[in-house]
């Protein structure tokens, strides 16, 4: 397990009698190799209103929770897999007035915490600030992809005040306008779900100049591996099926705890190309539901 060294200051639960500002909610599943890098670049922000850092173990069987112990962060279990019931649980521990949803493979620069809390000064009653997420390990064509998902929301957000898509990785909320997550949902409803409870709430905010940086292991599986299975089954059609019949039809997409890269199969390939152009009609019309 690896241990921090005495320069790595563990993550800042200061509070007020109120409680944390924030409250920072890490689902976590087998994340030692990376959660280590989520948890210092939390300790460095420069935010001095309080946070709190939330860890859920969601059934990890390495020493996920020993590290994020290390580093300060509360760790609280989830038995249910899944990323919903994970968020589910550490949002309902949450002490911080705004809840902020990330992951264990993403890092953030000093001012993150500080640019969302700027973000809801501006606007007392806005009830959710948003922002985009990077993959700066990541293949050319996953790059290029979040830039451009995420200008299409900025400009959407920029001409008609409307927050179309949000990332699980970059969204916070006040938690009095959060009633929870679908428990039925995979990766979608911790998005889609939250985003569609939240607007009916309030006013959404989408900040351009405020990301995070996020590992791409899932993009080395390759482009049609992430059209076919990652977005039409485990995204699309999951949060489709699953929110019509009130229950998990389609569970949890397969956890990739790795880097290395494995080519598509050509049959993926060819089923890729030929759902590309459907797959940008359904992004569209999912996002605007």
């Amino acid at each position: 397990m690896r241990r921090r060294r005495s320069s790595e200051a563990p993550c800042d639960i200061t509070t007020d009698a109120a409680g944390p500002r924030f409250s920072v909610v890490i689902p976590a599943f087998n994340e030692e190799r990376l959660i280590g890098g989520c948890l210092q670049s939390l300790a460095r922000q420069d935010f001095t209103g309080g946070h709190e850092v939330i860890v859920v173990d969601n059934n990890c069987t390495d020493d996920t929770a020993q590290i994020a112990r290390l580093y300060g962060a509360i760790v609280v279990r989830e038995e249910t897999p899944g990323v919903c019931a994970a968020r589910h649980r550490g949002t309902l521990t949450a002490r911080g007035q705004i809840v902020v949803s990330s992951d264990a493979d993403t890092v953030f620069d000093a001012g993150w915490l500080s640019r969302i809390d700027r973000t809801f000064r501006q606007d007392p009653v806005r009830v959710g600030v948003a922002g985009p997420c990077r993959y700066p390990d990541g293949p050319w064509w996953g790059k290029v992809y979040a830039r451009v998902l995420f200008e299409v929301v900025h400009l959407t957000y920029r001409v008609t005040g409307r927050v179309v898509y949000i990332t699980a990785t970059n969204i916070a909320f006040r938690k009095d306008a959060w009633s929870g997550y679908d428990l039925t949902g995979t990766q979608g409803a911790d998005e889609l779900g939250l985003l569609r409870q939240l607007r009916s709430r309030g006013r959404i905010a989408f900040d351009r100049g405020n990301p995070t940086l996020t590992s791409a292991r899932r993009l080395t599986q390759g482009l049609a591996y992430n059209l076919v299975v990652s977005f039409l089954f485990y995204y699309v059609l999951a949060v489709t099926l699953n929110r019509a019949t009130g229950r998990a039809v389609i569970g949890t997409a397969p956890a990739f705890r790795s880097d290395r890269s494995r080519p598509a199969s050509r049959r993926y390939r060819l089923l890729g190309l030929t759902v590309a152009a459907a797959a940008t009609a359904l992004t569209a019309r999912l996002m605007d539901s």
